[in-house]
């Protein structure tokens, strides 16, 4: 997926505390250094179990972003209900790179 997105030409900033690098790009520990290093999100494309999200949202608010994305087979409604009051827009349960294959298609 991540490479998917970067051989289209998106900007894509790994965010996981486990990891230094993804595919030769600096990983961060958390969303505020990723911000704080890069500058605002438009995307927060979130890879974790769906009872992990509430906190990603949280933070996902907290730094201003754009949208939550939640990949296919993640749902979570308390992590949804946070982005949207948050003003954020919320996708679940989608794959990036079939929609994004999806709208290419159609255009």
């Amino acid at each position: 997926m991540f490479r998917f997105l970067l051989d289209e030409g998106l900007d894509c900033v790994p965010v996981n505390p486990n990891e230094q690098a993804v595919l030769g790009i600096p990983a961060f520990g958390n969303l505020r250094e990723a911000t704080d290093a890069s500058g605002r999100f438009d995307i927060v494309d979130v890879f974790r179990r769906s009872e992990l999200c509430v906190p990603h949202a949280e933070e996902a608010v907290a730094v201003g972003a754009g949208c939550l994305w939640l990949q296919l087979g993640v749902v979570n409604w308390e992590a949804a209900r946070i982005a949207v009051a948050g003003g954020l827009t919320v996708v679940m349960d989608r794959c990036t790179a079939i929609e994004w294959r999806r709208l290419r298609a159609r255009a």
